[in-house]
């Protein structure tokens, strides 16, 4: 199937493109949510596409909101989204595509981390604390954490980096009660999916979920949830304590980017990026295919 970059229905209204997913209106009450292969690195997106990159991401999420629905209710409809396109337009959204219920979005990304790594590695190296939790001295990077922390990000606009906030922030932002519920959820959702991951041979080192209120209120998951975009999925057998392990996301293009050149100096991770190699792009999306047949084949 020939990589998909950027749709183009024109049977329904476009609502938004984000990095990777392009969101259309169905009525009043509901979207079409279609994952592309586009690939974003340092919050910048990139110029080629990552072949299939959408529909594994896809398989993946819809693998977990099914496994994790006794926990929360999330936003799948059950329509089967080709149902809601012409003919002409069903190659966009075949495997890529979900019909979601249209909520009100809650504008925090809850993020859970299990162990140390990324920017909690250097939070921590600095301040022996993990945005403003206090952690106990003498942890090194890819550590595993005595417990799960909840580490709130405030979502920012497409280029921009999220901001990482204290739960207090949170609970400015929306309130204690449902500050709460969504740590408490969060936290239950890492665990049971890290729980699981391991019998597969996948840590889950970090992740984070979107939640939004539907019309009673309720809270509710959505966007996408412990995919290899959105969480740091190591290989058990390569892991140990010290240094961070391969993982199986983007890491292929970060490692590559990060000595890049343009104009003779090293890309300054803004846009627009560098273009990939083909080999980079191959590597990536066996990465990415390889995540999911180990986390959903039987």
């Amino acid at each position: 199937m020939p990589a998909l970059y950027a749709t183009s229905i024109k049977s329904l209204p476009l609502l938004s493109k984000g990095k990777v997913r392009d969101v259309y209106a169905l009525g009043d009450d509901k979207l079409l949510m279609i994952t592309t292969d586009r690939l974003s690195a340092f919050d910048v997106v990139m110029g080629q596409p990552i072949p299939e990159k959408g529909i594994v991401l896809n398989q993946m999420a819809n693998f977990w909101f099914e496994r994790l629905a006794n926990v929360i209710p999330n936003h799948l409809t059950g329509i089967d989204p080709e149902s809601v396109v012409p003919a002409d337009e069903v190659d966009q959204v075949k495997g890529r595509a979900v019909v979601a219920k249209r909520l009100k979005p809650i504008l925090v990304e809850a993020v859970v981390r299990g162990y140390l790594a990324g920017s909690g590695w250097k939070d921590y190296k600095e301040t022996g604390r993990v945005c403003g939790i206090a952690l106990p001295a003498g942890l090194e990077n890819a550590q595993k954490l005595p417990e799960p922390i909840f580490t709130p990000a405030a979502k920012a606009e497409v280029g921009e980096h999220d901001e990482n906030i204290s739960f207090e922030k949170v609970i400015e932002m929306i309130g204690e009660k449902l500050a709460v519920q969504i740590r408490e959820v969060s936290i239950r959702l890492y665990k049971e999916a890290s729980e699981y991951a391991a019998t597969r041979g996948i840590i889950i080192a970090d992740t984070k979920f979107e939640f939004g209120l539907d019309d009673a209120g309720q809270l509710v998951l959505m966007d996408e949830i412990l995919t290899a975009d959105s969480s740091r999925f190591w290989p058990a057998e390569t892991y140990y304590v010290g240094a961070n392990p391969p993982s199986y996301d983007k890491q292929f293009v970060r490692d590559w980017l990060e000595t890049a050149m343009v104009d003779g100096k090293l890309w300054a991770k803004t846009a627009p990026a560098p273009a990939l190699p083909a080999d980079v792009i191959d590597k990536t999306a066996e990465k990415y295919r390889e995540a999911l047949a180990r986390l959903t084949k039987v």
